[in-house]
């Protein structure tokens, strides 16, 4: 009797692999939740809510974003909830400010979040810049540096002099038109500005910027020096904090998933965001960066520093203005 060729081990293999279902497709989820720092009538809750109303739009599927407000416009109590709460199944979501990440870099004991290993989805910066009336002055000159607090980001600009080796005083309590009013009386030399405004009232100020906060030159402003420029000496390990306090001082606000998110999840809330970026982009103020997919890793590696960057950075903030957390 004829017989045919004997299966081969490939062949029943590929025969019992084609009889398996397909892998069904990732999808976004019906319904997500978008944490929020507060207060309800803030700057984030705003920006938040077209970013919510984006990222349904430009989702493939349908997706109702509800947003959560929470705390304060630091973003601590909100990045606590977020640490806590959310699984990594993409149903909860983290807008995440520069000030969250400063309240973690200095040690705040309310910030008991660890950012290590979550994953961003999208990102808004505005440049920080150090300005004075006029040139800056030679390194022996005294300068005045108006900042608003030991704990706030602005005092990357302080490390950065100290780096640089121009001996600055510096004068606390000084934030936003308090600092400029300063600066215009001549009670300080030099103030940090930043923010989603922080050009026009530059303008507006008549004053000079001296250097930019970052470790690249700012597209907004490329005739001006980054920090990372002049401050190119000192322990490598304090620079690391000096970078990781400007970039929070330029974070406005990031898009963040939990950590061990899956990659197809992350993909598809990142597709969403491109309509995000196109319709921000519309309207967007002078300086204003927006940073999606795989140009995010410049932007918030700066974020989590390593270990020895964070204790160098404290360990200056403590001896320079004796300032630790309560």
């Amino acid at each position: 009797m004829a017989t045919g060729p004997r299966p081969t081990r490939r062949g029943l293999l590929a025969t019992a692999l084609a009889a398996l279902p397909a892998p069904a497709l990732a999808l976004l989820p019906a319904t997500a939740t978008l944490l929020v720092p507060g207060p309800e009538d803030g700057l984030l809750a705003d920006w938040s809510s077209r970013m919510a109303a984006a990222l349904a739009r430009g989702s493939t599927t349908a997706v109702m974003l509800e947003r959560s407000v929470l705390g304060g416009p630091d973003g601590v109590t909100a990045a606590n909830r977020f640490a806590t709460a959310a699984a990594p199944d993409g149903r909860t979501l983290l807008v995440l400010p520069g000030a969250a990440a400063q309240a973690r870099l200095v040690g705040d004991q309310r910030a008991r979040f660890d950012g290590a290993g979550w994953v961003p989805v999208c990102a808004a910066q505005g440049p920080a810049v150090l300005a004075g009336r006029g040139r800056p002055p030679a390194a022996n000159m005294p300068l005045r540096l108006g900042l608003a607090g030991a704990d706030h980001s602005g005092v990357a600009a302080l490390l950065g002099l100290d780096l640089i080796g121009h001996a600055a005083t510096p004068v606390l309590g000084l934030a936003g038109p308090r600092a400029e009013a300063a600066l215009t009386q001549g009670a300080v030399e030099a103030v940090v500005m930043q923010g989603g405004d922080c050009l026009p009232r530059l303008a507006a100020l008549g004053a000079q910027p001296w250097c930019v906060l970052d470790e690249a030159r700012d597209p907004a402003l490329p005739d001006v020096p980054a920090i990372a420029e002049l401050a190119t000496g000192g322990d490598a390990a304090l620079r690391g904090g000096l970078f990781a306090a400007a970039a929070n001082a330029r974070l406005l606000g990031a898009l963040l998933l939990p950590a061990l998110t899956p990659g197809d999840l992350v993909a598809l809330w990142r597709a969403a965001a491109q309509r995000w970026l196109e319709e921000e982009r519309t309207t967007l103020g002078p300086g204003i960066r927006l940073s999606a997919g795989t140009d995010l890793a410049p932007v918030l590696s700066p974020l989590a520093p390593p270990s020895e960057a964070v204790l160098a950075y404290r360990g200056w903030l403590f001896r320079r203005l004796r300032w630790k957390p309560d």
